[in-house]
C-alpha cells in the first residue's frame, strides 16, 4: 500500500472510530479548523502507525456503536475523553 493510500485509509478508520464512540473530536476540529488541523493530522498519523488496521476495519464493519476503542488503538485515550456522555 502506498503512503497516500495508507493515510487515506487511516483517516477513514479514525473518522469511523470517532463516529462509533460518539466522539465530539471531529465536531471540535470542524468548528476550529485553523487551530485544529495539526490535531487531526496527529490522530490520522497515530492511526497510520497502528499494528491492526485490518482488525479495526473489521470491528467497525461489525459494530455501528462502540463503548470503548480497542486496546490497541493509538488514539484510545483521546477519543474516549472526547466521547459524548
Amino acid at each position: 500500500m502506498g503512503w497516500i493510500s495508507k493515510i487515506a485509509k487511516s483517516a477513514d478508520l479514525a473518522s469511523g472510530m470517532m463516529d462509533r464512540l460518539g466522539s465530539e473530536l471531529m465536531e471540535d476540529l470542524m468548528r476550529n479548523p485553523e487551530t485544529s488541523t495539526h490535531r487531526l493530522a496527529g490522530v490520522v498519523f497515530r492511526c497510520a502507525g497502528c499494528s491492526d488496521q485490518d482488525g479495526c476495519a473489521k470491528l467497525q464493519a461489525e459494530n455501528a456503536h462502540l463503548d470503548h476503542a480497542p486496546s490497541y488503538c493509538r488514539n484510545k485515550g483521546l477519543l474516549e475523553r472526547r466521547a459524548r456522555a
